[in-house]
């Protein structure tokens, strides 16, 4: 697996996650379990990889000078 996930991109994604999470304790009923959904960008951003960005040829990492 190569890194397609830049710090930035990290960073927002691990917001977003973390948000979703909270919806599992904010809402009542079985709506509250969309907040599952919180640790798909959460496993994403401490993994640096994204496979949708893999599928699209995507990458928001910095290009390295060689």
């Amino acid at each position: 697996m190569k890194a397609n996930v830049g710090r930035l991109d990290r960073i927002v994604r691990i917001a977003i996650g973390l948000v979703l999470l909270s919806l599992i304790v904010l809402l009542p009923g079985p709506g509250r379990w969309w907040g599952l959904l919180g640790v798909i960008p959460l496993a994403t951003a401490s993994l640096s990889f994204c496979p949708l960005y893999s599928l699209l040829g995507i990458s928001s990492c910095p290009l390295r000078k060689t």
